[in-house]
């Protein structure tokens, strides 16, 4: 089949990029003709993928991307595609995947009745609507039970249209046989000493993944503990307000940025343990990567992907509402107690369950829409 593939930005260090990626790659290696529209391409060219860059206009983010949109249907009216893939929410889509959470819902929820009345907010609830509303015709794969009802909720979406597909972990993640030497040598080239723990954050978005609540509870620490931990935060975003909030709070001499890399699965062998209390997480992949590398979590209940971290007893979920008192204290009960059961709880997790497999299903999940459409 010929498809085309959709999304507004591409670099390597997102969480939707890195899905489109794989689930794109496993279409292209069951022969399928990939092609891929896109606002900006950074990092290296797929081979096998012909990828159209689509120039926008307009100087915020929801004109550049109805920019994008409308340049988009042209080009797509002009061609002949068996069926068109997106990842992020816009008309005309034969199959989305459901990267985030529902934003009629968020915004309901987290901001003022004024908000609503903005330009912005119209356009990405129209766009959310294009998608999900009832009697559209569009495929969805979502990869949050959690969020079902919630789009259900405010669009009256079908249920035959819902489709679960399991978590695609990179199997990478897993730690591997020498992952106590790959352990040491980073923290030594680090400097960070045996008894010093290791506080990890991973994720692009720093504000949506709730660096800032982390940043309270690094400063909370009694001084002995905060003497001995080292934060790294990988991630692609704007360091900038969260190092003057390090500064104010007299933490900033702890608090490192490592920009986004592609040796994270070494940083999840070395850390003690990884903190994510977003505010809002459709899933939370780096949950799973943690787990299945052996790393305690302390994370929030509302990441789609928190009840395997509570299922399989690794690591702490804080539940709805977030108090910053509550991540404090458990920041410090887990890096004062032994990480031995969750990390041996992680590793057997790792080999039972069906976390790997959302690349492959997604690509069955299109084909199977690509037959009923020749029918």
């Amino acid at each position: 089949m010929k498809l085309a593939f959709c999304l507004f930005k591409y670099f390597p260090y997102g969480g939707l990029q890195r899905d489109f990626l794989r689930i794109a790659r496993a279409c292209r290696d069951r022969g399928h003709d990939i092609h891929v529209y896109t606002m900006r391409w950074d990092g290296d060219r797929e081979p096998g993928f012909s990828v159209h860059i689509v120039p926008a206009r307009g100087l915020q983010n929801h004109t550049r991307c109805q920019s994008f949109i409308k340049k988009l249907q042209r080009e797509l009216n002009q061609q002949h595609y068996d069926l068109v893939i997106g990842f992020n929410k816009m008309p005309d889509l034969d199959l989305y995947y459901a990267a985030d959470v529902c934003y009629q819902a968020r915004i309901n929820e987290t901001r003022s009745s004024f908000y609503q009345l903005l330009p912005r907010y119209k356009q990405w609830v129209q766009l959310e609507e294009a998608v999900f509303a009832n009697g559209n015709q569009t495929e969805i794969m979502l990869i949050s039970s959690l969020q079902q009802p919630v789009f259900t909720d405010y669009y009256q979406t079908e249920q035959n249209r819902f489709h679960l597909l399991p978590p695609g972990i990179a199997k990478d993640r897993i730690a591997p046989a020498n992952a106590q030497a790959i352990r040491t040598e980073l923290r030594k080239r680090y400097n960070i000493k045996t008894d010093d723990r290791l506080i990890l954050m991973v994720g692009s978005g720093f504000k949506t993944k709730g660096l800032d609540r982390a940043i309270y509870a690094l400063a909370a620490l009694p001084e002995n503990v905060k003497t001995r931990c080292h934060f790294f935060v990988i991630g692609q975003d704007d360091a900038k307000p969260f190092e003057r909030l390090a500064t104010h709070l007299q933490v900033n001499n702890h608090l490192h940025f490592l920009g986004g890399r592609n040796d994270v699965a070494d940083f999840l062998l070395a850390a003690d343990l990884l903190i994510h209390p977003a505010y809002h997480e459709n899933t939370g992949t780096v949950l799973l990567e943690a787990m299945i590398a052996g790393l305690p979590v302390l994370t929030v209940d509302i990441c789609g992907y928190a009840h395997y971290v509570k299922d399989a007893n690794v690591g702490v979920v804080l539940t709805t509402p977030f108090q910053q008192a509550e991540l404090n204290a458990a920041l410090e009960k887990m890096l004062l107690s032994s990480s031995t059961e969750w990390q041996a709880n992680g590793l057997a997790f790792a080999k039972a369950a069906d976390i790997y497999s959302l690349p492959e299903k997604a690509a069955d999940l299109i084909e199977s829409s690509g037959r009923l459409r020749e029918i």
